[in-house]
């Protein structure tokens, strides 16, 4: 009866419909895309210090590439909160891991830090967080992982699934 109704209403006043669906609805979770992002993040800041100051006719390459940089490191940053919502959101059950809100809130945290500035410390505490993060989530499938140098510039330790 409430169907009919509604769908009378629709008819008559033509309602907007609403269209939702899963983020991911064939269950596929990793976090490795948001352990590639992260790393991503510390690469930029490396290059931007790297980064020659400027000076004279150099000005317009150090701006140009300066301001990629910095569009790339906040980019990915959140790439990597995105990655890191939708696991912790769509996968992550409270009762069975009540220590990942507390992980998620650090994450995100980190995460606008790396935005905001170049500070490489929070950078790399972004990669170990979320690298605690996807141990967490490798631990809830029962499969042991190992920690292992990116195989890339900044080469920091991350944490795969040993298959």
């Amino acid at each position: 009866m409430i169907y009919q109704f509604l769908n009378t209403l629709d008819k008559k006043f033509h309602f907007e419909k609403a269209h939702a669906h899963c983020d991911i609805p064939c269950g596929i979770y990793d976090p490795s895309a948001a352990q590639i992002a992260a790393l991503t993040v510390v690469r930029m800041m490396d290059l931007m210090s790297d980064l020659d100051s400027g000076e004279g006719d150099n000005k317009a390459t150090y701006h140009n590439s300066m301001s990629r940089y910095i569009d790339s490191k906040e980019e990915h940053a959140e790439k990597a909160k995105l990655e890191i919502r939708i696991i912790w959101g769509d996968y992550f059950k409270k009762d069975k891991h009540p220590n990942v809100d507390d992980l998620v809130h650090k994450i995100m945290l980190l995460g606008s830090k790396v935005r905001q500035t170049a500070d490489r410390k929070a950078g790399e505490d972004f990669v170990a967080s979320i690298n605690e993060f996807a141990e967490a989530f490798w631990k809830t499938k029962d499969i042991k992982t190992k920690t292992a140098k990116a195989p890339y510039a900044p080469a920091l330790d991350v944490v795969y699934p040993d298959l």
